[in-house]
């Protein structure tokens, strides 16, 4: 076992609300807590606790409180961080909805979450009416931030000025959050997150991100993820720095929100980055604001990170973290001099690590403190106050996530040096990452079978031109049966989120499978990176 090299923080026995807003300094109530990157319209931190109380107030009236799951499905708009910590203030526990869902994906999280209010906006209406209805969720549960017909809207809501309730429980037991994630492989599971669980990794996280009160953060990161709801909603919130919110990610757009809004650190995923290192509609902003870019989600490479150093005149940052770990477990330090880009960077505190043979379970062996030698590969566990309660509903797959004593499989092949610093080699886990969003093969697969013309199939990620992995399926057609590639793709299209979509599809005569019927992607993989001809 390691363990982080930074000394363990506090981690108060205290409620999400009660730990970012509880304790406000007076002279921070009238600081900017949000800025809409489109309108320009502010939110002070005195405006956003008073419409905190007042949602959490009309929840409660509602009927709803502890024990009662709340969904919220909407981009990054200022009104989110309202309504995601008015859940959480009424004692009720908030799953957030990927606003790329179909009906028929927000549906599935609606009735395995046991959700019994939504929120949505608008644009999204159509298939979040479809879905909740489809739910049994009548029409005044369904509140409409911006307003529709039928629906209450938020300022409805809001207007009714009711207190907040007095709500009690246990922050390490009581589940604030349930987002969604496919762990190491399968179909979505509701991740159980506590407020213990938040609380932490907000503290765990303050000394290694260095974010402080004068920032103004971009938050192009959607706050449904976990990235997003722990580094902005609660980290930048808890720093009393300003978030400037996107609600979609255009590259003009975002740079011109930087330049127009001043920002100074920002938030992304890797592609992101490759944009930033390559456009040449970088050159006609002015982003001298930016002191620090800070990528997760998905493995940046070190080239490219440095080409953004290089380009913008910032530093480059990076993360690791998975939804299971609420999800920040090591972070390059925004004080590290001369840091490598080359790794995710330390241990957050109060956590401790292994990395095990994943044939054997052994652990391997480490490195002497403070050399510049490197342990063995193997696959990393985690243990620490940020790692999950387990997986809603799921005690098979919590099994075989968590082991007894608290350590999470990641599903990730690592390495660990002597100053401590983790490099992630590959995925042991079948997961796929598009652009920071998860892919679950499994999931393609029983939809692909779903298609009248097609045996069989196999979905891997593969690297696209950027270095990207993206969705790529092996079919099997069956006897007699002629499609084309496009036209799989395009059946695909149709039935899942943006994210999802098959990249590329190759036309095989058998999928290799093992005695017991698995998928063997390794080989798939390997066929895949075999030269041509070969």
């Amino acid at each position: 076992m390691f363990i982080s090299p930074h000394p363990d923080v506090e981690i108060p026995d205290l409620s999400v609300y009660d730990t970012l807003f509880g304790g406000i300094a007076p002279s921070d109530l009238d600081r900017i807590a949000l800025r809409d990157g489109t309108t320009g319209a502010e939110t002070s931190y005195r405006q956003l606790i008073g419409q905190i109380n007042a949602l959490a107030g009309a929840l409660a009236a509602a009927g709803i409180g502890v024990g009662d799951v709340v969904a919220l499905h909407a981009p990054n708009v200022p009104a989110f961080a309202t309504v995601f910590h008015g859940i959480l203030r009424a004692g009720a526990t908030a799953t957030t909805v990927n606003g790329l869902y179909n009906a028929e994906e927000i549906e599935a999280q609606l009735r395995d979450a046991g959700a019994t209010m939504l929120f949505t906006v608008s644009p999204l209406l159509p298939q979040a009416w479809a879905a909740a209805s489809a739910c049994g969720i009548p029409s005044d549960r369904v509140v409409v931030l911006d307003g529709a017909e039928g629906h209450a809207s938020l300022s409805d809501l809001l207007m009714r000025r009711l207190p907040a309730p007095d709500v009690s429980f246990d922050p390490a037991t009581h589940v604030a959050v349930l987002p969604y994630s496919s762990g190491t492989t399968g179909r979505p599971k509701g991740v159980m997150l506590s407020h213990r669980n938040l609380v932490a990794n907000v503290q765990q996280s303050i000394p290694q991100l260095g974010m402080v009160a004068d920032d103004r953060i971009l938050a192009v990161l959607p706050f449904f993820h976990i990235y997003g709801m722990t580094v902005l909603l609660n980290l930048a919130l808890s720093r009393r720095a300003s978030l400037v919110t996107m609600p979609r990610f255009d590259l003009a757009e975002f740079l011109r929100i930087i330049q127009d809004f001043r920002c100074s650190y920002v938030f992304i995923a890797p592609p992101i980055a490759v944009a930033l290192a390559k456009h040449p509609l970088v050159d006609e902003f002015d982003l001298s604001s930016v002191h620090t870019i800070f990528s997760g989600a998905a493995p940046l490479d070190a080239t490219l990170g440095r080409a953004v150093e290089e380009r913008l005149g910032c530093r480059m940052r990076q993360g690791y973290g998975m939804t299971e770990l609420s999800p920040v477990s090591h972070a390059i330090a925004f004080q590290a001099e001369g840091a490598s880009l080359d790794s995710v960077g330390t241990t957050l505190p109060n956590m401790q690590c292994r990395i095990v043979d994943p044939e054997t379970g052994a652990e391997v062996d480490y490195p002497a403190e403070g050399s510049d030698e490197e342990s063995a590969a193997g696959e990393l566990l985690c243990a620490g106050p940020n790692v999950m309660l387990g997986y809603l509903g799921n005690e098979e797959a919590t099994r075989q996530t968590l082991e007894d004593d608290g350590f999470l499989h990641t599903g990730d092949i690592a390495t660990v040096r002597g100053d401590g610093t983790v490099r992630i080699i590959e995925r042991l886990k079948e997961l796929i990452k598009y652009h920071g969003y998860q892919v679950a093969p499994a999931e393609l697969e029983a939809l692909l079978l779903g298609h009248p013309a097609i045996a069989d199939a196999a979905v891997i990620g593969v690297l696209d031109d950027e270095g990207q992995e993206v969705p790529k399926a092996f079919v099997v057609l069956q006897p007699g049966q002629d499609v084309s590639a496009e036209a799989v793709m395009a059946w695909v299209t149709e039935r899942v989120a943006p994210h999802k979509k098959i990249r590329r599809v190759a036309f095989v005569d058998a999928i290799p499978k093992s005695t017991s019927g698995k998928i063997l992607r390794k080989d798939l993989r390997a066929a895949e990176a075999a030269p041509a001809g070969s």
